[in-house]
């Protein structure tokens, strides 16, 4: 029969155990939202570079356009 003191190690190793379960699942959930939220910005980053490129075109194309008309006071 098992002594007093392995059933305490016994018992102290299945409490690190379960703490140690918890633990892992806490991260995991964790890195499972911030997985989520960095697809989410990468989606946004793209759309608003995306938007960016646009402007951009335009404010050339409105420049290229502007550059040969004189100024409306002449």
């Amino acid at each position: 029969m098992p002594g007093p003191l392995l059933t305490k190690r016994v018992d102290d190793l299945e409490s690190q155990l379960a703490f140690q379960e918890d633990t892992i699942e806490s991260l995991n959930q964790l890195v499972t939202a911030q997985s989520e939220l960095l697809t989410q910005l990468q989606k946004q980053v793209r759309a608003l570079t995306a938007k960016h490129q646009q402007f951009q075109e335009q404010q050339n194309d409105t420049a290229d356009t502007n550059a040969h008309e004189p100024p409306p006071h002449y």
